[in-house]
């Protein structure tokens, strides 16, 4: 059996039974930033109050997503022992790693779709696995992209089926979202969407991708079956 078959189900099982406290980490975070956001733009020009707001976004995003890979690393023998700042805590030396695997990530898939579409999914499915592997295994950013690579090849197409079907979800959530926040305010419906859709969808996200990078780390370093023994 394929070791991509069955992971969305799993990551929900672990969602449903653990979403106090993974949601807790995403929650804190977006909230944060939405609030940070909302002070610049009142206080500051429009460029400068963007600007600012697209750094501390940027950084909170890919700590929250390197801390929930963490969280699922704890929580998956049933129960949380680290608290959400010991959690924050472990991933911080990771932090500049994420940072820039995760920037060089989504400019090489970026560039990819723009050009031609298919080298972008290609680089989107060899590349899933970069903020598992530094925060996992506490590699650089630049080790994060072979070993991603490593890990996906032979298993392809199902890590591609499982990104395929992650994005449709994340689609629905959206529009679904969307539709309900239509009577209110621009500003507020942009905030609610913001701290809604980054606190539900982040977590199910880096739970899908961690298990997934457990599950082909397994198929990959699972020893070999012994040799039948020799008929006398």
């Amino acid at each position: 059996m394929s070791p991509t078959q069955g992971v969305l189900g799993e990551a929900w099982g672990l969602y449903k039974s653990h979403w106090r406290h993974l949601l807790t980490f995403s929650f804190v975070v977006y909230v944060a930033v939405a609030l940070i956001a909302l002070l610049l733009a009142a206080i500051l020009e429009d460029w400068l109050a963007g600007l600012l707001a697209a750094v501390v976004s940027l950084v909170a995003v890919f700590w929250v997503q390197g801390a929930l890979v963490k969280a699922v690393e704890d929580v998956r023998d049933g129960r949380a022992d680290l608290s959400l700042q010991e959690t924050f805590d472990r991933v911080r030396p990771q932090l500049a790693a994420i940072i820039v695997g995760g920037i060089l990530a989504g400019i090489g898939i970026a560039l990819g779709l723009v050009l031609l579409i298919v080298p972008g999914l290609v680089l989107m499915t060899w590349w899933v696995l970069i903020i598992p592997v530094i925060v996992l295994e506490q590699r650089r950013a630049g080790q994060a992209f072979s070993r991603s690579r490593e890990l996906v090849r032979g298993y392809g197409w199902g890590v591609f089926g499982v990104i395929v079907l992650t994005i449709l979800i994340i689609i629905g959530f959206s529009i679904a979202l969307e539709i309900v926040l239509i009577p209110f305010a621009d500003w507020l419906g942009t905030f609610l969407s913001n701290v809604i859709s980054g606190t539900l969808v982040t977590p199910f996200i880096a739970v899908t991708w961690t298990l997934l990078y457990y599950r082909l780390r397994g198929a990959k370093e699972e020893p070999a079956a012994p040799a039948p023994a020799a008929t006398p």
